[in-house]
């Protein structure tokens, strides 16, 4: 069973890139099996944000935090968190598809062969859940053994989703994950999207305002580094309660 995810929590967090402060004393919580939507011009530090949820900014040079992040509780950035365990828990889609060249069945269980994962049975059983849940499936069940890279870029992109999830996540970080698709494999990706919180949590960054409308429960807008607000979707985008928010919202700038 995945596991569910009691809360994420962030608390005053700064992010900071040598001098350049990016994130400015955010503090976010998002309630377990629900879908995250967050917003806001290029550049409003909201994919820095979501990098820091699995700790991709380390890679940074010169990255620079403080405040805390924590997922069930326990600050992912405590020195006795080993990364490649929050990284199970927490998977990450990026905006553009990243299948390896190797097999679709062999995508799908990478994150297994890592830890060591030989049961054949246990592999077979993977693959199959992971491409449903990524409603895949029955595009490939008997093309399993076809170079990922000979799939259509939303077929990908949903192989990227079940690779993701074949560890077991329980949360699903999705950093624009639509936005080098054409509109029906969108609708797709949406699709699944609202499918897929009934077992995770999910936080997507998005620049397409209808999308967020469309798949989000609640939605986080930044703007230079800060949030400005967070709530219930259909109030951000109905009745917000900051002008910026409004003037964001409704086209005026962005």
């Amino acid at each position: 069973m995945v596991r569910p995810v009691s809360k994420f929590k962030s608390e005053n967090v700064n992010v900071f890139y040598g001098d350049n402060h990016v994130i400015k004393n955010v503090n976010l919580s998002i309630e377990p099996n629900t879908v995250t939507a967050f917003i806001g011009p290029s550049g409003c530090g909201k994919s820095t944000f979501l990098r820091l949820i699995n700790r991709m900014n380390d890679y940074i040079e010169e990255f620079r935090k403080t405040g805390k992040v924590m997922i069930d509780g326990e600050d992912i950035y405590d020195k006795k968190v080993r990364v490649e365990h929050l990284r199970k828990k927490v998977g990450m889609v990026f905006q553009k598809p990243n299948p390896f060249p190797k097999t679709i069945y062999e995508n799908v269980i990478y994150g297994l062969r890592i830890q060591g994962i030989k049961n054949k049975s246990l592999l077979d059983e993977t693959v199959e859940r992971s491409l449903k849940q990524a409603a895949l499936w029955e595009e490939v069940r008997d093309d399993l053994n076809k170079s990922a890279l000979q799939l259509s870029g939303g077929q990908q992109q949903r192989l990227c989703i079940a690779r993701a999830m074949a560890v077991e996540p329980s949360i699903i970080l999705m950093d624009e994950p639509a936005s080098a698709l054409d509109p029906i494999s969108t609708a797709k990706i949406e699709e699944l999207i609202y499918e897929l919180k009934k077992q995770y949590t999910i936080i997507i960054v998005t620049h397409n305002m209808q999308q967020a409308g469309r798949v989000s429960d609640k939605t986080a807008f930044f703007y230079i580094g800060e949030l400005v607000e967070f709530g219930d979707t259909k109030e951000i985008f109905t009745n917000p309660k900051v002008l910026l928010t409004q003037n964001y919202v409704t086209g005026r700038f962005g």
